[in-house]
């Protein structure tokens, strides 16, 4: 539903977009033969612009895709409420370390054959209703199926749909399945048929975070063949359209986004066989030029081989520290020329860059301000730099917004703090290289896997976060970072706010101000533990070698029986 392609382009929200962007850079860096489909946007997600108290308001991103992108020649339509609704596409090529590109394509409904309502169903990303939001899905899968057919992608093996979103390709397949074999009606052969081709990833490991639909809804836009066409298939859950459930009635390989991740969905979804194949970020797009430069003196493979970054380890500190300088120096220029807030490159610096959501909890640092205030007084200075946006109809995430703005105000005069407008791909590279540590306080087990810190550990950035998510896998305790609270599923915020108050004391800032060597040596051991393996190249080996080469197809039913995935030299 959302891609991050490039800083000139606002389509995309948040870490959803940019893991699919990073994956296909990944994939050009590997030539591995994909395609992508997404939407267009030309309204984008949203600008936003706060108040002195925090208060969040948004304006429409209006960007130029003609000035950026080319036109593809063929066109498509899809039915909606019995109206043809035409669909063109525009392409952007992400180009590859050695050349190869994976193309990725842009479903405009801005044409002049459709009417003026029909025209805006591509313009905002995650914006509108519920008949809005299922009209995109349509375009999406439905189109997107019917764009890939009309370009001559009819070789495709695999299907992989990225969350719910795009589940409705689904009933495409179907639908071509059924008029080649002129059976007239579904038989379980022809579910088989589709699960043989269909990965699914989940991202959402709470229930609210699946798109459904009522049964009206979908009869008034998809019509009475293809809601009956959902019926017969056990499509619908609960007499609604779950996009979720749509996704895993029709895959043959069903991933979560972490390791934990994957034992969450396996308890909201008992019926299936879920993997999990862990999160990574592009690491050519998130290290900073200074790291560049030091891991192109010291490790010069790392760029075509993630794997390399694990001799980081032999890099000497003092290199390490002069890099860090470098990026933390650009990220502090970059706030004052915008902000006109003057930070000090000497004081340790904490970063909290996310989506504004509460479940992500941006205002615990300031649970207990007192004693954050006496830390940063007796123990050694802090600022700290915050940036996200909330959803425009979120108000939790809009109010977690207004307690930072709050939370800081109440501290100014023991400890700076900055909240950038506006966070986007150039602010999450400038931030996540440019801070001293990375703060991640979401609620377990809602963190399906999060990717910010592992932007940071290529900065050699360590992560301060609660245990969730990837971080179950790359925390090493004062080895690549710290954690918050126990290491149990089960939340426990008052053990997460003590212990993010006595490490922060007892541990954490005594090493930055007292041992910098000591504290170098987790920076680097955060690059070469965690960065050498949390890369969208090793993430994007495991899908096609676990998922995309599906062969056989895993029953719906135990769980405990795993997908069976087989590598071919087809």
């Amino acid at each position: 539903m959302e891609i991050a392609l490039d800083p000139n382009m606002p389509t995309y929200s948040g870490g959803l977009g940019m893991l699919a962007g990073d994956t296909l850079r990944s994939a050009a860096d590997l030539g591995a033969p994909l395609v992508a489909v997404t939407l267009l946007y030309r309204k984008g997600y949203f600008r936003q612009h706060l108040d002195p108290a925090g208060n969040q308001t948004e304006e429409a991103q209006q960007w130029d895709p003609e000035r950026i992108l080319k036109q593809v020649e063929s066109r498509v339509s899809v039915e909606i409420e019995q109206r043809t609704v035409h669909i063109r596409a525009w392409q952007y090529d992400i180009a590859g370390v050695d050349g190869d590109t994976v193309p990725v394509y842009l479903l405009d409904t801005n044409v002049a054959e459709n009417t003026e309502a029909d025209r805006q169903l591509t313009d905002s990303l995650y914006g509108g209703d519920d008949r809005y939001r299922l009209c995109q899905e349509i375009i999406l899968g439905l189109g997107g199926f019917a764009l890939l057919r009309k370009m001559g992608h009819d070789r495709i093996q695999a299907y992989h749909m990225n969350e719910g979103h795009s589940a409705l390709l689904a009933l495409g397949l179907l639908e071509r399945r059924l008029d080649q074999s002129f059976a007239g009606r579904v038989k379980q052969l022809d579910i088989d048929g589709i699960r043989r081709m269909c990965i699914f990833t989940t991202h959402t490991p709470v229930p609210a975070g699946h798109d459904q639909f009522s049964k009206p809804l979908v009869k008034q836009l998809l019509g009475d063949d293809n809601t009956s066409l959902l019926e017969q298939t056990q499509a619908l859950h609960d007499d609604a359209l779950n996009m979720t459930y749509l996704a895993l009635r029709f895959s043959g390989y069903v991933n979560g986004v972490a390791m934990r991740h994957g034992e969450v969905s396996r308890g909201m979804f008992p019926a299936y066989a879920i993997s999990a194949i862990t999160n990574g970020v592009h690491a050519r797009t998130w290290t900073s030029p200074a790291f560049c430069e030091l891991f192109d003196e010291y490790i010069p493979g790392w760029r075509t081989d993630n794997n390399y970054l694990r001799y980081a380890i032999s890099i000497p500190l003092d290199d390490i520290r002069a890099a860090h300088a470098k990026a933390k120096a650009t990220l502090f220029h970059e706030i004052r020329q915008r902000t006109g807030v003057e930070l000090d490159p000497s004081v340790f610096t904490m970063g909290f860059a996310r989506r504004a959501s509460t479940y992500k909890r941006a205002n615990l640092l300031f649970q207990d301000r007192e004693r954050l205030k006496r830390i940063a007084r007796d123990v050694g200075p802090i600022q700290i730099v915050y940036a996200g946006k909330a959803h425009p109809r979120d108000d939790g995430g809009k109010k977690i917004i207004r307690d930072v703005f709050e939370g800081a105000q109440s501290l100014s005069s023991a400890i700076r703090t900055v909240y950038v407008e506006n966070y986007d791909m150039t602010w999450g590279r400038l931030i996540t290289s440019g801070v001293d540590i990375w703060l991640n306080t979401p609620m377990r087990p809602q963190e399906a896997s999060g990717t910010s810190g592992m932007k940071a550990a290529l900065n050699g950035v360590p992560s301060f976060s609660v245990v969730d998510g990837w971080w179950a896998e790359g925390w090493i305790e004062g080895v690549t970072g710290w954690a918050i609270g126990n290491t149990e599923i089960v939340e426990d915020p008052a053990s997460e706010v003590s212990t993010l108050y006595d490490k922060l004391e007892r541990q954490i800032l005594p090493m930055f101000y007292g041992t910098p060597n000591g504290y170098t040596e987790v920076m680097r051991s955060a690059i070469a533990m965690n960065g050498s393996f949390f890369n969208t190249q090793r993430m994007v080996q495991q899908y096609l070698a676990n998922a995309y080469m599906l062969r056989e197809v895993a029953p719906p039913t135990p769980k405990t029986k795993q997908p069976v995935a087989a590598l071919t030299n087809e």
